[in-house]
């Protein structure tokens, strides 16, 4: 399991790049007419809309500001979702072009609208260029075996189990596994349990602390091989068979990459940003709200709205 700080910030992470992200198509409006050549190397044109290309890093980054794929994910041209966002950003185009015809730009609060726009992209282009130097493939082994190094493994139980409505069931069920009856068979015969039923019971590996307390109390001893039950629990009564136990397994790199990568962008974002309002002057212009009778007060003492300090440990989540 990812820590919950490290969670978090890559949730706060997320979000603060879909703001810059999602101001990628509003330099359209400023557009009178594209480059033909491809923006990005190995780019392809997807379509022209009266004369001016749409390539497909348009689409794909398109499709990553409304959250349909994530940053660095791959989009084929050949799917369902690429057709239906490149139709989004014909319509955009068309959209923009006629905006520009009707001299929309022209308006005072159409221009600030863009100047924003402006901004907002200026900022990304700045964020991507601060990151990529930042979020390096050494950096990113180096966090990985950090928290690898730091992480408490506990054991981890792989076990079946069979949960029958009554006791009675159950007991029945506990003697024909007495006289050799296979616990996969009986799993599918008898079990009520629709989540691991036509598995042969399978609950694969797991640590007993995110067990239910029945669970933990009747696995706590048992050995790979043994058969514990039946006992009561939630839904009806188990038999539990434990397959194997051992030492938790570490999260693999790859499964760790996409939180770790979150994690290295957000302390660069948050970085940057602390540099620019040191040396930056900012004036505040807008009174604090008055004081709601009854409402929450945030502690006198409290720490500016910034990024948490990252937690220094990672419980690995067990291999499937």
């Amino acid at each position: 399991m990812i820590p919950a700080g490290l969670r978090d910030l890559g949730r706060r992470t997320a979000a603060l790049l879909a703001v810059f992200a999602a101001c990628g198509l509003l330099a359209a409006c400023g557009e009178r007419g594209g480059a033909e050549r491809p923006p990005e190397p190995g780019d392809q044109a997807a379509a022209r809309v009266d004369g001016r290309t749409v390539w497909a890093s348009d689409v794909k980054r398109e499709a990553v500001a409304q959250g349909l794929i994530g940053e660095g994910e791959p989009l084929d041209v050949s799917s369902d979702l690429f057709r239906r966002v490149l139709d989004e950003v014909i319509d955009q185009k068309l959209l923009a072009a006629e905006a520009l015809e009707r001299k929309l730009d022209k308006d005072p609060v159409a221009q600030k609208r863009l100047a924003a726009a402006r901004e907002r992209i200026l900022g990304d282009m700045l964020v991507e260029n601060v990151v990529s130097g930042a979020v390096s493939e050494s950096r990113i082994r180096a966090l990985y075996q950090e928290q690898l190094k730091l992480a408490r493994q506990s054991e981890e139980i792989r076990a079946r189990q069979i949960v029958t409505a009554t006791p009675e069931e159950a007991e029945a069920v506990r003697k024909l596994l007495a006289t050799g009856a296979s616990f996969e068979a009986l799993a599918v015969e008898r079990s009520t349990d629709a989540a691991t039923r036509f598995n042969g019971g399978d609950l694969g590996y797991f640590t007993i602390d995110i067990m239910p307390e029945a669970y933990a109390a009747n696995l706590k001893s048992a050995k790979p091989g043994d058969v514990v039950g039946p006992f009561e629990i939630e839904d009806g009564w188990a038999l539990l068979k434990v397959e194997d136990r051992r030492v938790e397994q570490p999260i693999a790199l790859e499964a760790a990459r996409p939180q770790i990568v979150r994690f290295l962008t957000y302390d660069q974002i948050r970085d940057l940003l602390e540099k620019l309002r040191g040396r930056a002057k900012i004036q505040t212009l807008i009174p604090a709200p008055p004081d709601v009778p009854g409402q929450p007060k945030e502690p006198a003492d409290a720490p500016p709205a910034a990024a948490p300090a990252p937690e220094k440990t990672v419980q690995t989540s067990p291999a499937p």
